[in-house]
């Protein structure tokens, strides 16, 4: 369901899972954790690129999966993904088609560049379903948005478009969708023909001044989420969905 190869010398690392929207199990994480540390182990390999179709990116967790796995307090299945993404020494870029809801847009504020299609379709929807952000994002997010901005993608959870991405900054450029991912690759391309250690210093430099909050950020993030799970709001919000009903929160204060 994670599928990797190398091309020249990048490594495209794609969803594969279209008949469930590219839905992220905990088995996926793991394996797109392992794909992402072998490609920045990889000497034969100067950059990434990591996608999906260009209908669909991912849908984010697959629920049903989600709310089956079994939790230590704090734990997250994703966090071979946190551990691998933020600390890539090689350039990583994202093509995004189709939808990016919750880990598909707050792993985006990890990647280096992201090319989207108009059709693109981003969420965040951590507030409406009980839980609170993940992956670095309450700290990412007002870092590139701006706290306002931030706070209307973030509280409201409401999906956004591709125009609206750039305009956050989650989004480097929106191209045409029949040529997303020959334009990100030829980007890729051009990255990985560049001075190896150049970039990785200039990667160093650029990320030094906030790889420690950043980490403290996705440490609390992951608790607090750990912990909303079992909550009475997280509860109704879970319910609702799998029941396609709309929750109600008016007897919780």
């Amino acid at each position: 369901m994670i599928r990797s190869d190398t091309e020249g010398r990048v490594a495209r690392i794609r969803f594969d899972r279209l008949d469930k929207k590219n839905a992220i199990t905990a088995e996926m994480y793991a394996q797109l954790g392992a794909a992402l540390a072998a490609a920045d182990g990889d000497s034969q390999v100067r950059a990434v690129l990591l996608h999906g179709s260009a209908e669909c990116f991912t849908s984010g967790n697959d629920v049903t999966d989600f709310l089956n796995i079994q939790r230590r307090p704090g734990a997250s299945p994703a966090r071979a993904l946190f551990d691998a993404l933020p600390n890539m020494k090689k350039p990583v870029v994202a093509a995004v088609g189709g939808p990016a809801v919750g880990i598909g847009s707050t792993m985006l504020l990890h990647c280096d560049l992201v090319f989207a299609t108009p059709s693109a379709r981003f969420q965040l929807p951590f507030v409406p379903l009980g839980i609170v952000p993940e992956f670095g994002s309450t700290f990412l997010l007002p870092l590139l948005a701006g706290y306002q901005r931030a706070a209307k993608l973030l509280l409201l959870g409401q999906p956004f478009t591709a125009q609206e991405a750039l305009e956050a900054g989650i989004v480097t450029e929106v191209v045409p969708g029949e040529k997303l991912l020959e334009h990100a690759f030829q980007v890729c391309s051009a990255l990985a023909a560049l001075p190896p250690e150049s970039i990785r210093l200039t990667k160093r430099l650029m990320r030094a001044r906030y790889t420690e909050t950043l980490a403290a950020t996705i440490d609390e993030e992951t608790r607090i989420f750990t912990e909303r799970l079992s909550s009475p709001e997280a509860k109704e919000a879970m319910s609702a969905f799998l029941e396609k009903r709309k929750p109600d929160f008016s007897r919780f204060g």
